[in-house]
């Protein structure tokens, strides 16, 4: 089959179409045969290499993948000819954290395109536990786009977060993946959203998806803006994934006892912070990453029934996933790039 794979850590060229054996499925695996796969920063950390990854090469990117059930294996029940989206993360599904419904806190957790191999392909196998309901009223590219940062988001907003009707939250890249997701979530569970953006043609996009307030974070103070929104106070829950001086100027813009939530660090992962401000103003850091399946399918429902949108900012073909790649680093998407073998 074809196959978008890397073979050594860089930048978007090292990125190089093979013809790579199609995949059997073994004990209650199923095969799907792709027909969108949507990026994620997450493709270009790997791409770039660091010392937490450990790859198989040639290998394979991509996490949120949609597509057909292809073929089954020994033990499989999914019927073949059925569309699906397939829940990125891997779990052992036998230790307490899996057993718990806490999947995503498992010892051997494991992100589809990260260590192992992912969706830039025209087939993929994985265990049948990881596929779910396909959102009907979607086609493939936006059902792709509505997995790894709508439930990541969902725990941060919703888990972590603990956001209620009434609470101020500040959701930072408002355009991003996760941004998009994390600023209808917060609307959804009654939030008054403060979002940031890097350029001042995001602004309406983003309030668009409900943000109350929205901030070129290149041109003006969002710890300023937040405060002044909130009468002084700041806001009750910051969703951060960008890091770097953005995440300690997200302490000047959280009231006391707020909680800040973090699943990334894009921009910078040691960020400068005055201790003082955390433990006098009793302000919560909460990490998180990726979320439970029941989560995700608590997602897709609102998918499914039009509560939550994904956002495409462009399909390309799967040949041309470097360009890709390249949209993303300029930060000139709003929502998800797709790609589509």
């Amino acid at each position: 089959m074809k196959a978008i794979v890397l073979s050594e850590h860089g930048g978007p060229e090292v990125l190089r179409e093979a013809e790579v054996p199609t995949p059997e499925p073994g004990p209650r695996e199923v095969r799907v045969r792709v027909r969108a796969v949507a990026l994620n920063h997450l493709d270009l950390w790997v791409r770039r290499g660091g010392p937490a990854f450990h790859l198989e090469y040639p290998h394979r990117l991509g996490s949120d993948i949609a597509g057909v059930v292809d073929a089954v294996g020994p033990g499989a029940t999914a019927v073949v000819g059925d569309k699906v989206v397939v829940q990125p993360g891997l779990s052992c599904g036998r230790c307490a954290a899996c057993l718990g419904g806490d999947d995503n806190l498992c010892r051997f957790y494991k992100i589809l395109g990260e260590n192992t191999q992912g969706g830039y392909a025209e087939a993929i196998v994985v265990p049948e536990v990881n596929l779910a309901p396909y959102p009907e009223r979607l086609d493939f590219a936006h059902a792709a786009a509505s997995l790894l940062p709508f439930m990541t988001a969902w725990q941060m907003v919703v888990r972590k977060a603990r956001t209620r009707p009434g609470d101020t939250v500040l959701v930072h890249g408002g355009g991003s993946g996760i941004g998009v997701a994390a600023i209808q979530i917060a609307k959804l569970h009654g939030a008054r959203v403060i979002a940031t953006v890097g350029s001042d043609d995001k602004v309406a996009r983003a309030q668009e998806l409900g943000a109350d307030v929205v901030v070129n974070y290149r041109t003006a103070d969002f710890a300023a803006a937040c405060r002044a929104d909130t009468g002084k106070r700041g806001v009750d829950a910051v969703i951060e994934h960008v890091g770097g001086e953005v995440f300690a100027a997200s302490i000047k813009a959280v009231r006391n006892g707020g909680r800040i939530v973090t699943c990334g660090a894009t921009a910078g992962f040691h960020p400068a912070i005055d201790l003082r401000h955390i433990f006098f103003r009793q302000i919560e850091i909460l990490g998180s990453t990726m979320a439970s399946k029941a989560d995700l399918l608590a997602v897709l429902a609102h998918i499914a029934a039009g509560r939550l949108r994904p956002v495409v900012h462009a399909t390309l073909p799967l040949a041309r996933a470097a360009d890709a790649h390249r949209i993303l680093e300029e930060r000139a998407a709003f929502g998800k790039v797709v790609l589509e073998p």
